[in-house]
């Protein structure tokens, strides 16, 4: 074995210490979440309203609006980001003006979430006068989320044989016709997984909602689903605390008296359904392709 070899295997094998480290590490803290949350979870507890004095509340209401605020979101920002990623990868010429837009993207993607709140408060909160709200909250999340989203679905885009394309024209379709139905269906399994992906960014994200959807969550009327009345669970003009934001609140408040269970609780029923985002993610990804290539 020659020096150049002892030297790839050193390297091989330290890759995979560290490898091996951030696992062991995340096993780690998912296994501690999970041993210490999940025997606080119950359906009452899924479904209760919280209770801010007194031991026994749910998170009922606050994880509702997580669900919520997700939807509107996603509602808001794919078309979006849709739009965006096929002008950059189909009709946008190479020059300054797209690479400055790219840079763009890449510089908001990687923006701190508590930038984009306090950006969204001073815009939607202020300027706009929605106040603490959910509709100043989805709001804010599609800035949040824009980037990101735009980016993934362009690279999805860009994974697609230009011989698709090509064979799509000579066929006599137009470029808007080989876009609609070429090359966005190729791409599909990987746009399917990066929208489920963002989904679990924007359903465990904290920062950009405290400024925004607000710090209260109000009794709800599910009977009443009008959603221009603000009892409404699907009134947009109200405030809500999402699941990642009542974590934070009641850990720095410490007024709640079974603190510890509650925290615990709502901790492993988030990293939960950020997990089966990103499992999903792979499943429905992976499932898509095989249907569309019928490869196994």
């Amino acid at each position: 074995m020659n020096r150049t070899q002892k030297q790839s295997r050193f390297a091989i094998a330290c890759l995979k210490a560290v490898a091996g480290f951030v696992v062991v590490i995340l096993a780690f803290l998912i296994g501690y979440i999970f041993i210490t949350g999940l025997p606080n979870i119950s359906w009452h507890f899924l479904t209760s309203p919280a209770k801010a004095f007194n031991a026994g509340g749910g998170i009922g209401i606050q994880l509702f609006n997580s669900f919520y605020l997700l939807v509107l979101a996603m509602l808001i920002s794919l078309p979006i980001a849709l739009g965006a990623a096929i002008y950059l990868n189909v009709y946008a010429k190479d020059n300054w003006f797209t690479s400055m837009i790219k840079t763009s993207i890449e510089i908001l993607s990687s923006l701190p979430s508590v930038v984009v709140g306090l950006f969204g408060f001073l815009l939607f909160v202020v300027q706009f006068n929605y106040g603490f709200s959910i509709i100043s909250g989805a709001l804010t999340l599609t800035i949040f989320n824009l980037p990101l989203l735009t980016r993934n679905i362009e690279d999805s885009l860009s994974n697609v044989p230009d011989d698709q394309r090509q064979g799509g024209l000579g066929l006599g379709l137009s470029k808007y016709e080989t876009i609609i139905h070429i090359v966005v269906p190729a791409s599909l399994p990987g746009i399917i997984s990066g929208i489920i992906l963002c989904s679990g960014r924007v359903f465990g994200e904290a920062a950009a909602l405290i400024y925004t959807a607000g710090q209260s969550a109000p009794a709800l009327n599910f009977a009443d689903w009008n959603p221009f009345n603000i009892d409404s669970p699907l009134s947009p003009l109200r405030p809500a605390e999402t699941l990642a934001v009542h974590i934070w609140k009641i850990n720095s408040e410490g007024i709640m008296p079974d603190l510890t269970q509650v925290s615990s609780g709502s901790a492993a029923v988030l990293v939960l359904a950020i997990l089966i985002f990103n499992l999903s993610a792979r499943f429905i990804g992976r499932k898509v392709f095989e249907r569309m290539t019928s490869v196994k």
